[in-house]
């Protein structure tokens, strides 16, 4: 099997350089509410309809579910909120 490049094609550097890495601003607000208010480190998925909000234990999901329409409004966010137990 031989495989032939031609100079049309992209190198991965070429596509990497292109790529956006930046953390959306919706990420970087869950984490920094997060650790103002309860001094712990979450881990946040930007999906399609909502946000998941994965947390190192229940209690601290627990207490995100009941707060999460003030993150929502203090971090302006308009995507549904899952938490997620990890």
């Amino acid at each position: 099997m031989t495989i032939y490049y031609t100079k049309n094609m992209d190198s991965l550097d070429s596509i990497l350089k292109r790529k956006d890495f930046d953390e959306p601003p919706e990420m970087a607000a869950i984490k920094q509410y997060v650790q103002e208010e309860f001094q712990a480190s979450v881990g946040v998925q930007i999906r399609d309809r909502d946000i998941v909000i994965e947390v190192p234990g229940a209690a601290l999901a627990n207490t995100l579910r009941l707060r999460a329409p003030d993150m929502k409004r203090r971090c302006q966010l308009t995507k549904r909120l899952t938490f997620r137990i990890v």
